[in-house]
């Protein structure tokens, strides 16, 4: 009896290990997992497709030249020396009759300016205004390749600032007679726009124009309000007298025969982006080349500062929905005559009616649905993706015993948008491009409306892939 007992109390219990059971859902199951593990990392390693919001825009297909600008002008010359103080403002139109500056003979009606105390000075919303467009005028015409231009700027500024602190001082004029002999107030000759500049070029006319002149060599552009002390006969200031002027710009023989036989061109300034109508007229120059001469009647006042200036020719102006080139991708499509397009009878979707057979030989027909990605009107063709059918499937026409071959492929230049949030390829037409961004049509059956998202990049997505912002 005992040893039955050690008996039992010397058995061990071992766990019975149950095998490991795997079955078709187990493995699906692993499989997705991977799948899913595999597409996140893929996404998180790689850049996702950046938007671009589509706007209405213009694009022209212009050229920019640089061009001397020609005036009427007239150089008014000291008549007694002395001292210098300037009253009116640069690009001012004065009268005739006003008073331009005043020469002071002995410099003591100058000392009499400095003495007396003028108090605080502001500036009145007039003068503000005109700071401001100075300024912004010469941020927008900028060139750093023109450096020299920061000082031609400084140098109008100070003359500015002078020009408002003089007008201070026209009430003290009345003191004037107390050097009576000595100090003079002279009045502008005739009606025109103030200048206080001077190149040389003041007579120059538009047949004597050349290469060198418009590439500025030995160019030398003086700044009058520069001058304090006046000699006899030393430029003072200069009137523009006339508000119509001229550009003259270099041509090719070809160009510029078109250009005067449009007689008109629209043209755009680059120092501030103002757009005006000018004449055309073809010229040959000093140097025996071809020129264009545009003439204005109009904001002459504009660039009175300015000999030369950055201009373009608008000739082939575009609009419409405005895309970058990088945007463009080309597909390949199947064309499929629309009399074989037909609707689904229950959703209403386009497709086409393909023939199949089932396993034992006996032809039948099934509903293909499919998106229509463009219109041939000329041949009356339908464009099908080439994922939803393959070439050699017969398809059938409606209602008839008449049936195609799909044979046809054509390619499509379009865009990927991505307002649904996959790739979807969209048909554009494109109206003019350069080498950074297309104007394309809008308002067309199968393109691209404004404020759509399409990828920035084609290159980086496929069509119908999915897209997360």
């Amino acid at each position: 009896m005992a040893q039955g007992r050690r008996n039992q109390k010397s058995k061990k219990i071992k766990k019975y290990r149950k095998p490991l059971n795997l079955n078709i859902g187990m493995v699906i199951f692993a499989a997705v997992l991977v799948y899913v593990i595999y597409c996140v990392m893929n996404y998180l390693r790689s850049d996702p497709p950046r938007p671009y919001e589509v706007t209405e825009g213009s694009l022209s297909t212009n050229s920019t030249y640089r061009g001397i600008a020609l005036r009427k002008e007239e150089v008014v010359t000291a008549q007694t020396a002395g001292y210098l103080s300037y009253y009116a403002r640069e690009g001012e139109r004065v009268a005739k009759g006003d008073i331009v500056y005043t020469i002071d003979e002995t410099g003591q009606f100058k000392e009499y300016q400095e003495s007396i105390s003028l108090g605080e000075n502001t500036l009145d919303k007039q003068e503000l205004t005109e700071f401001r467009t100075e300024i912004v005028n010469f941020m927008h015409g900028f060139n750093p390749q023109n450096f020299s231009a920061a000082y031609s700027f400084k140098d109008e500024l100070a003359g500015t600032v002078l020009r408002l602190a003089n007008a201070n001082l026209l009430e003290d004029l009345s003191t004037a007679g107390d050097f009576a002999g000595n100090f003079q107030t002279c009045l502008a000759p005739e009606t025109g726009i103030v200048a206080y500049w001077i190149d040389g070029y003041e007579n120059l006319t538009p047949e004597q124009v050349t290469m060198d002149i418009l590439e500025e060599k030995e160019y030398e552009k003086k700044q009058l309000m520069d001058t304090d002390l006046a000699a006899v006969s030393e430029p003072i200031y200069k009137l523009a007298q006339d508000e119509d002027w001229n550009i003259v710009i270099p041509v090719e023989e070809e160009e510029g025969a078109m250009l005067e036989k449009e007689g008109y061109v629209r043209v755009r300034f680059q120092k501030n982006q103002y757009e005006s109508w000018a004449s055309t007229r073809l010229l040959t120059g000093a140097d025996g080349k071809n020129y264009i001469q545009l003439g204005f009647n109009n904001s002459m006042i504009t660039f009175i500062s300015d000999r030369f200036l950055e201009i373009e020719l608008l000739l082939n102006e575009q609009t419409g929905l405005k895309i970058p080139i990088s945007s463009i991708a080309r597909r390949d499509f199947y064309l499929v005559p629309e009399t074989f397009i037909t609707q689904s009878g229950t959703s209403g979707n386009s497709g086409v009616l393909r023939r199949t057979y089932l396993e034992d030989g006996t032809p039948s027909t099934e509903f293909v649905e499919t998106d229509l990605y463009s219109y041939n009107e000329e041949t009356g063709d339908y464009f099908i993706d080439t994922d939803v059918l393959g070439m050699g499937d017969v398809l059938l026409k409606p209602d008839s015993q008449a049936t195609y071959t799909v044979s046809r492929m054509e390619t499509l230049i379009g865009v990927y948008n991505m307002n649904k949030g996959y790739a979807d390829f969209r048909e554009i037409n494109i109206l003019s491009q350069n080498d950074e961004y297309a104007i394309v049509a809008s308002n067309t059956r199968y393109g691209l409306n404004v404020y759509d998202n399409i990828v920035l990049d084609a290159s980086t997505v496929t069509d119908a892939q999915l897209i997360y912002e």
